[in-house]
């Protein structure tokens, strides 16, 4: 079966404030009922930007830059890697991951299927 890994963008301040007890309690929910589901093999939030670095490579030089990123206003604040019968699988779950969610969250999950091999 495939893997599909999605990436949770957020607008970072809009998030500062972190989840809610009760937006938690339906997350942990979720995350249960896809692991018994065997579809969920790992997920995470990750830290702000401020706390990041940057590694970049180009014309043969490599740069580290540590946060925070100024320019960054919508960030990767987190990932699921799922194991899916097919692509529209991994939608309706990713979904109904993001309709858990209040309504003053702003998010986009860019979801991608593994490249295996």
């Amino acid at each position: 079966m495939p893997r599909y890994l999605s990436m949770i963008r957020v607008d970072e301040s809009a998030a500062a404030k972190g989840p809610s007890d009760e937006l938690m309690q339906r997350m942990g929910e979720l995350i249960e009922e896809m692991t018994k589901a065997g579809v969920l093999l790992d997920t995470a939030g990750l830290t702000p930007t401020a706390q990041g670095t940057r590694v970049h490579y180009e014309g043969g030089r490599i740069s580290v830059t540590d946060g925070p990123f100024t320019e960054a206003k919508e960030v990767i604040g987190g990932y699921a890697l799922m194991q899916c019968k097919d692509r529209a699988e991994a939608i309706e779950w990713t979904k109904r991951f993001l309709k858990i969610h209040e309504e003053h969250w702003t998010m986009t999950c860019e979801l991608r299927e593994v490249v295996e091999g």
